[in-house]
């Protein structure tokens, strides 16, 4: 189980992301359709005047049940850990153990 610290930091992260998602859109919009490199420097310090936590790419994908962030996968939004519990408890639709 993730330290609760680390799961509500991601929860914060994702609310920061999810505010600032249209100003960030519009920044990146416009640096695309100016030609003028000084127009384009002064929106990509606009851009970077947002918060860093608001940036997408600082998102970290964590299990839904345990918090855990490293060996998720991404079609169960579990970890490889309680997926394999899981499978073998027959709780996961249409996984199975496989055997050859």
């Amino acid at each position: 189980m993730a330290k609760q610290s680390m799961i509500q930091r991601e929860v914060k992260r994702q609310k920061l992301v999810d505010k600032h998602k249209a100003k960030r859109i519009e920044i990146k919009n416009k640096i695309k359709k100016t030609a003028s490199f000084d127009e384009q420097i002064e929106l990509q310090q606009e851009l970077q005047k947002l918060p860093r936590n608001s940036a997408p790419s600082r998102l970290r994908n964590r299990c839904w049940l345990t918090g855990r962030s490293r060996g998720y996968y991404k079609n169960f939004g579990l970890s490889r850990h309680v997926l394999r519990e899981m499978a073998h408890e027959c709780l996961l639709p249409g996984v199975t153990k496989s055997s050859w």
